[in-house]
């Protein structure tokens, strides 16, 4: 019945059924748990020294055969609690790392609607201005409206401006949009518009897929480059665009 949530906190499959087993009855040999949770006796061996080391069950002193009992389910959170500290402990020393692998030049995929929250993600922990090409307005989907909520409020905090030269229907049919993202946007002609757009931001270049007006494809693929150079010509080509664009 437990067992599942045994293993799920760490725990062996022998190792939760034994634990539960003991749990359930006061005490018992090595033997007598073998029959009851049906695990051959060599595997019971194994398991009993981990168990010991872990904390979770205790040696029963005297007797002609080694019988074990359970140490108190509240056990089993301390251990969580120590995975915990330990992990706190070098999860700076971790992010520091991370921080360094990830301005390294690099290309790969998100999918989807997540796939937008994940590069929005992205955009929030690079902390610099987006640039758009081909903006649809599709933050203003309603399928990710309240990760937007949260998007916009932390952009806001971080001093992100947004820059965006949008295809001509969003002048035309989602003019709402325009006051939540500043002043500094443009509309393509009508002819060239498309169901693809572009973002940069720092050292990313996002190119996307699948976009309509006010929505994004569950779908839809979502490129990402990492390229510090790459990203100071896309921002040259946007700057182009924008100034050839009429407001």
């Amino acid at each position: 019945m437990y067992r599942e949530v045994f293993e799920e906190l760490g725990l062996s499959p022998n190792e939760a059924k034994i634990y539960e087993f003991l749990i359930n009855n006061r005490e018992a040999s090595v033997p007598g748990i073998a029959i009851d949770i049906k695990v051959d006796k060599r595997n019971i061996y194994d398991a009993i020294p981990r168990l010991l080391h872990k904390g979770l069950v205790y040696q029963i002193a005297g007797g002609k055969e080694n019988k074990y009992s359970a140490v108190e389910p509240a056990k089993l959170l301390e251990l969580i609690r120590e995975k915990e500290a330990r992990l706190l402990n070098v999860l700076p020393e971790l992010t520091e790392k991370y921080k360094k692998n990830s301005s390294k030049e690099m290309v790969y995929i998100y999918k989807g609607t997540e796939g937008i929250k994940n590069y929005l993600r992205d955009a929030l922990k690079v902390g610099k201005d987006l640039y758009f090409i081909g903006g649809k307005g599709g933050w203003f989907d309603k399928k990710i409206s309240e990760f937007m909520t949260y998007f916009l409020k932390e952009a806001k905090k971080k001093k992100i401006k947004f820059h965006h030269i949008f295809d001509a229907e969003v002048r035309d049919k989602a003019t709402d949009i325009l006051q939540h993202l500043g002043k500094e946007y443009k509309f393509f002609p009508p002819k060239y518009s498309t169901t693809g757009g572009i973002a940069i931001f720092g050292d990313h270049i996002v190119t996307f897929s699948g976009l309509r007006i006010k929505d994004v494809s569950g779908e839809g693929t979502i490129a990402v480059i990492v390229n510090q150079e790459l990203a100071d010509c896309y921002r040259t080509w946007f700057q182009f665009f924008y100034d050839h664009c009429k407001d």
